[in-house]
């Protein structure tokens, strides 16, 4: 292998996660054209291509899907080997990529941030929102943020707080056009504000407590989402009921904004999780995330 391989791997690898030229060369501090050069001398290499290229778009062939399942673990065991050694020499340092839902973002980890980089000031963390399951291995982020039930078997969770009540909620507005439901089967008469996964394509089931068993409903309303943060607004505008966590909408409730309706359906789910790949030796940065957040659950 030719020296100069390692930086069209690593052109690729950023390429491939980024989905484009221009932010995977700002995130590796180069120019595109420099950037796309460096994936052309690869491809010459090894004689395939590994992009499809459009003006508009980027995507990976079948053999750069396969190229890229290989180098993507690999690269990141190289780059975590060279933060072990600068780990010897002091504090824990270097690049911690996160991926992460936004609502979980505002509702665990945004608390956490602030504490953790005045204790690890030479850890520098970049935080992606991605509303849909992203396999972090293959995209290249250390760790990642899900509900417990969207983090796959074969990763280590960390959980994030407690377990979180769900509401289902509408506005003193919306009321006086409808009758508060009693049931959930009363929500086929409702406007209620849908999710659509950004990964899947697929719409969310209201999850509701009947007879102690989960029941899901295919709620209908003229608003679909893709960021979980906008139902409550969508509530509070008067538009529909939203499904929401409770913790987001607690605020409104007390100050009597929002109305919390079929209390006695609502479940509880686990919670948020931290979760990463299974490794013989976890990189020191994110060794020092993963302790900072089990003292922190503990003293909540």
């Amino acid at each position: 292998m030719r020296l100069n391989q390692l930086d069209g791997l690593l052109a690729f690898w950023k390429v491939a996660e980024h989905r484009g030229f221009t932010v995977a060369a700002a995130a590796l501090e180069v120019s595109p054209s420099a950037l796309s050069q460096a994936i052309r001398n690869l491809e010459a290499r090894l004689g395939v291509r590994l992009l499809n290229r459009t003006t508009r778009s980027i995507s990976l062939t079948e053999a750069g899907e396969a190229y890229l399942s290989r180098i993507g673990p690999a690269l990141s065991d190289v780059l975590d080997a060279g933060e072990q050694i600068h780990a010897l020499q002091g504090q824990p340092s270097g690049l911690l990529r996160i991926n992460a839902a936004r609502i979980s973002t505002v509702m665990v980890l945004q608390p956490l941030l602030a504490g953790f980089l005045q204790a690890y000031p030479d850890i520098q963390i970049e935080l992606t929102n991605d509303e849909g399951y992203v396999d972090i291995v293959e995209r290249g982020f250390d760790a990642g943020i899900r509900m417990g039930e969207s983090v796959q078997k074969d990763m280590i969770a960390v959980p994030l707080g407690g377990p979180i009540p769900v509401v289902i909620v509408g506005s003193p507005d919306y009321f006086k056009q409808r009758s508060i439901p009693e049931h959930p089967s009363d929500l086929e008469d409702h406007n209620c504000v849908r999710f659509r996964f950004s990964g899947s394509g697929a719409i969310y089931k209201w999850e509701l407590l009947v007879d102690g068993q989960l029941v899901e409903y295919d709620v209908g309303g003229n608003l679909t989402i893709s960021d979980s943060l906008f139902s409550v607004q969508a509530a509070l505008d008067g538009i529909a009921l939203a499904y929401t966590f409770e913790q987001i909408a607690l605020p409104h409730l007390q100050a009597k904004r929002l109305t919390r309706v079929l209390s006695s359906f609502s479940p509880t789910f686990p919670g948020f999780f931290l979760y990463y790949p299974s490794r013989r030796q976890l990189p020191s940065k994110l060794k020092a995330l993963v302790d900072y957040v089990k003292t922190h659950s503990q003293s909540r």
